[in-house]
């Protein structure tokens, strides 16, 4: 149990201390993209891994659920939201996704959706809302259904071809489809000295480690205690924002993660010592079998 919280922890945080790296790509083609960088990422795990297992035809479904909402749809959702709305509202809008992670876990536990419910609330207050106008909040919303999807669709198939086999052949998808889509909408553009920084970086700590160390978690926590760690994204967000000197540290953004840390015990506490819950699979995923 400690060790898939460390692990849930550690991608949530690598992901949430990404987000001045992600800046860095800003202008760059969206598509083509996220088509290198998970090219990329899906070499690295083929070295790692070395024997892939073949999906079969009941894995197909979820595998392309995770690449389509999760992972090219998230990114170009994400990149429209903050088009019609502030990325506070956007941040707060996600904050709920613990919350429909607790609820749609088949066996559902209520201190996983009360820690659920008080990470939202910390996500809220650390992110100060904001406006949107427009279609910023259905964007919003699409948004936040892309960061579930991501776990949910996993849940069955990690089971079956073990997380280093769905991150790979996420990427795998992933990395065709976004070249394929890219080359008709946004084109091919060589990066320059930031740019290929950015990418590599986000292939090799955003894609290839914190990926695995999520479906980990996953596999060992289940989605809903898992997903409140999603709250911790944020939080790293903030101490990045902090440490580069773009953002004050306040009282407010103190309260928020004081929050988030509580709803995250709150969720965590009972499981400790518990047995592992990777035989959990939510009710949401029998859609895609």
């Amino acid at each position: 149990m400690r060790l898939g919280v460390a692990a849930g922890a550690t991608a949530a945080t690598i992901v949430g201390a990404s987000v001045p790296i992600t800046g860095m790509l800003e202008g760059y083609p969206v598509l083509t993209g996220q088509a290198m960088r998970y090219a990329l990422a899906a070499v690295i795990l083929l070295l790692v891994a070395r024997r892939l297992p073949m999906p079969s035809w009941r894995d197909l479904p979820p595998l392309l659920g995770v690449v389509l909402t999760g992972m090219l749809g998230f990114n170009a959702l994400l990149l429209a939201a903050q088009q019609y709305a502030e990325p506070g509202f956007v941040a707060a809008v996600m904050g709920a996704s613990p919350i429909a992670l607790a609820l749609l876990a088949r066996q559902r536990s209520l201190a996983a959706v009360v820690g659920a419910a008080v990470v939202a609330a910390g996500v809220v207050v650390l992110s100060g809302g904001g406006a949107w106008h427009g279609p910023g909040l259905l964007l919003a919303l699409l948004t936040m259904g892309g960061e579930v999807c991501f776990t949910l669709f996993a849940v069955g198939v990690v089971k079956r071809l073990g997380v280093l086999g769905v991150a790979t052949w996420t990427c795998i998808i992933a990395a065709v489809i976004g070249s394929v889509a890219g080359t008709f909408v946004g084109g091919w553009q060589v990066p320059d000295t930031r740019q290929a920084f950015a990418l590599v970086s986000l292939a090799v700590l955003v894609t290839a480690l914190a990926f695995g160390l999520w479906y980990f978690a996953v596999n060992r926590l289940g989605s809903d205690r898992a997903g409140v760690l999603i709250g911790l994204m944020p939080v790293a967000g903030l101490a990045a924002s902090v440490l580069l000197g773009v953002q004050d540290l306040t009282f407010v953004s103190v309260v928020g993660v004081v929050t988030v840390t509580l709803g995250c015990a709150i969720a965590l506490h009972r499981g400790t010592g518990g047995k592992s819950r990777a035989a959990e699979e939510p009710a949401a995923i029998a859609l895609t079998r």
